[in-house]
């Protein structure tokens, strides 16, 4: 079909060209990409000793799936370099919350725990919704905003340095306390998957309120990836393969790609077709611990075909990673 055949009336007039969209302009000029990133450009940013990526394992409920996560690290020969939990740290005691702080500082591992209180555990009944869900990260009212901040209070004197916030309001709030010196100073605010960064413009307002790691929705195209990493300077925390309660992808092949194109980039590992455990405790100790091993073992299969697809990548050794500080406060919960 030639250029004129679609024209108006049929006259062989030339088509007209397409309009640029005014909203690029302005995207343009907040220094945003005006739009996804299509050629996939390999990004220049680096972690502070220049790697392009390190290795996250998510859903570590306690110490002993971090002792888990750890023997398997060494079977697999897998550098893991921050351990995530999901079930808040207002269910850990203070006793294993310093046992989790030694356990990442002895092995070089960062810490990083979930705020405790969220919109999903408290008592309204929109999270329970179809079209409600969007919500269960949030904190609702001053009361569970004090209470999550109270969280963090408890995890900072008991050592821990890398949090993971649901709510834009409470990262607001950790941001201005973090640079009032009211929280240490070397405090990871890391924003969690329950909160949709899902385009460039979000990710820098979280960039701006303090965030200093963003996970990503699991389905984002790695053209959109690009756009997001554009526009911030902070790690990028990936999804290599999704619990199924998020969608449940699986995106091993694409790993060389993620690298190239989002690093400093945290890839995360989660294992499909198993249970949800959060909140945890004793009575899924089993399961918590052999999902632990399986996240392990699903990371050096991703690390094989990063391997073998782009072997130049660049990782942080095990155990180089600033650790947390030593255990600090009270060693029971009164």
């Amino acid at each position: 079909m030639d250029a004129q055949a679609g024209s108006p009336g049929g006259d062989g007039a030339q088509a007209a060209s397409v309009q640029a969209m005014a909203a690029r302009g302005h995207l343009r000029r907040l220094g945003l990409p005006e739009r996804d990133l299509g050629e996939l450009p390999a990004s220049a940013k680096r972690f502070a000793d220049g790697a392009q990526y390190r290795i996250e394992i998510p859903s570590v409920e306690g110490p002993e799936p971090f002792r888990a996560v750890l023997d398997a690290a060494r079977d697999h020969r897998v550098p893991v370099h921050r351990i995530s939990q999901g079930s808040g740290m207002m269910l850990l005691t203070a006793a294993e919350i310093g046992e989790m702080v030694e356990l990442g500082s002895e092995s070089g591992v960062e810490v990083c725990l979930f705020v405790g209180p969220r919109a999903a555990w408290d008592v309204g009944v929109q999270v329970t919704t179809s079209s409600g869900r969007v919500a269960a990260g949030t904190l609702r009212g001053a009361d569970q905003l004090a209470f999550g901040v109270e969280d963090v209070l408890r995890g900072c004197e008991l050592g821990v340095r890398s949090i993971l916030v649901a709510d834009v309001g409470q990262l607001w709030v950790l941001g201005r306390m973090k640079a009032a010196g009211d929280l240490p100073a070397d405090l990871v605010l890391k924003v969690s998957i329950s909160f949709p960064v899902s385009n460039p413009a979000t990710a820098r307002l979280l960039e701006d309120l303090g965030a200093n790691a963003l996970n990503l929705p699991l389905d984002l195209s790695l053209a959109q990836v690009a756009a997001v990493r554009a526009a911030v300077d902070i790690p990028l925390d990936l999804y290599v393969e999704g619990a199924d309660d998020f969608g449940g992808t699986v995106r091993y092949y694409e790993i060389p790609e993620l690298v190239r194109v989002a690093a400093p980039v945290q890839l995360k590992f989660t294992v499909r077709n198993a249970p949800g455990i959060y909140p945890s405790g004793q009575h899924l100790s089993t399961l918590a611990v052999q999902s632990a091993r399986e996240r392990v073992r699903r990371a050096a299969i991703g690390l094989g075909l990063l391997d073998r697809y782009y072997p130049g990548a660049t990782t942080s050794p095990t155990g180089t990673v600033a650790p947390a500080p030593g255990r600090a406060g009270p060693t029971t919960d009164g």
